[in-house]
């Protein structure tokens, strides 16, 4: 199934339309700007397990197959506007050879750039990161491997009574002496022995 604009070209990410990629509508084609390839784009495949660059440089044409394990996460980052004053957000699908990244989604600082990003990152299942103006990318979380590390959830929904008694036995109520109950005190046990 290919998703395809009116005109019949492939939804162009960066070039201000309209058209916003949908993550959880694999597979997705997109075109991409790339500065070495003739045209000056590439147009990529996205796959729930691969990525696929098709470009063309000097006339010969090449296809590059990525698989997505090697991509480091889904990166946020700032970039630079047609106008001096305007940046835009970027959300770009990041490898560790930067001719690799694949742009996803852009668009003005008040857009739903956060949004786009972590739905791509769930849809991708690769973690968030986030583009210093260094170009130094770093998580959001810490991980160990492909595991988040963090502090526990509590197990329990009733955490206080979790040591003392078991979570069936919190729903019933414990027994109480009824209020008119005789306390036989002080007085020598009866015992009948034959």
């Amino acid at each position: 199934m290919v998703r395809q604009t009116e005109a019949g070209a492939f939804p162009r990410v960066g070039t201000g339309s309209a058209v916003r990629p949908d993550p959880f509508a694999l597979p997705l084609r997109l075109a991409a700007p790339d500065a070495a390839a003739d045209g000056g784009e590439r147009r990529v495949t996205l796959d729930g397990d691969r990525v696929l660059v098709d470009r063309m440089v000097r006339s010969v044409s090449m296809r590059i197959a990525v698989p997505l394990s090697t991509f480091s996460g889904v990166a946020l980052r700032a970039a630079p506007g047609l106008e001096p004053d305007a940046d835009r957000i970027e959300v770009v699908l990041a490898h560790r050879d930067r001719g690799f990244d694949v742009p996803l989604y852009d668009c003005a600082p008040d857009g739903d750039g956060l949004a786009a990003w972590r739905g791509w990152s769930r849809a991708l299942n690769l973690p968030l990161l986030i583009e210093d103006l260094d170009g130094r990318r770093v998580t959001t979380t810490e991980r160990l491997g492909a595991v988040e590390v963090g502090r526990p959830r509590p197990r329990r929904r009733h955490s206080l009574l979790a040591g003392r008694r078991p979570r069936f036995l919190t729903r019933r109520r414990p027994a109480k002496l009824a209020p008119d109950a005789k306390v036989a005190r002080g007085e020598r046990e009866i015992i009948a022995r034959s």
